[in-house]
């Protein structure tokens, strides 16, 4: 997708660097154009980007980061902590059962919801800390510069290190190669949103592939541009 005219461009099966590729080559020279790709944190799509358009900035998508940081941090948190809490049958019961309440933003919440996550977050330390750490993870992604997303990022890293928390210093180690495409999203404020929003609405229905892919690029051709 052209992320300023939000057109799809091209329509691919799969997600491996076979599948893609093609829409590079299409491409061709036209590759040398490219500032910047938005993108998950999908190895293929790394690489086959870097090949192609070396001097192209990768930005990873926020989202996808989070939605990351939700399955192998907080919900692993969430269990270990409910499984520690096996003397005590309704805390353990109320620990199990907050995956949502961690995993919303807190704006989403309503009044009841955000006092039950308040309480929790003031019963368990290990949930409060991650629940805390997700909001910072965040605010790297809305860094006015590189440098302020810079410092940002090393002090998320240094809390997560020093919080004695494994899933969270194991998501942090690794999340340490993607600090470029993190702090990208300072200059370039792009994001997959808008593309996820087509798979959502085009996906389902559809047997034909090639009927599939025009209807697609029929719904999103793109905003005009005026000369």
């Amino acid at each position: 997708m052209d992320a300023e005219r939000t057109r799809v461009l091209w329509v691919g099966k799969g997600n491996s660097r076979e599948a893609i590729r093609p829409f590079f080559e299409l491409l061709g020279e036209r590759c040398r154009q490219l500032e910047a790709v938005a993108m998950d944190m999908n190895t293929a799509f790394d690489l086959e980007v870097k090949q192609h358009c070396p001097q192209a900035e990768v930005v990873y998508d926020l989202f996808h980061v989070v939605a990351r940081y939700g399955r192998d941090v907080i919900d692993r948190i969430r269990v270990d902590q409910a499984n520690a809490l096996s003397h005590d049958k309704p805390a353990r019961k109320v620990v199990k059962q907050s995956r949502w309440l961690l995993l919303r933003n807190r704006d989403n919440l309503k009044d009841e919801q955000a006092v039950q996550l308040q309480e929790l977050l003031a019963a368990n330390q290990p949930l409060a800390t991650v629940y805390v750490l997700k909001d910072a993870l965040k605010e790297i992604w809305y860094a006015p510069s590189v440098r302020e997303g810079w410092q940002r990022w090393r002090t998320w890293l240094r809390h997560a290190r020093d919080s004695d928390l494994a899933p969270l210093q194991r998501f942090a180690r690794n999340l340490r190669r993607y600090a470029r495409g993190i702090l990208a999203s300072a200059r370039f404020h792009m994001h997959t949103s808008l593309l996820e929003g087509v798979n959502n609405r085009m996906a389902y229905g559809f047997r034909d592939s090639d009927y599939f892919f025009l209807k697609i690029k029929a719904a999103f051709p793109g905003k005009a541009r005026w000369t």
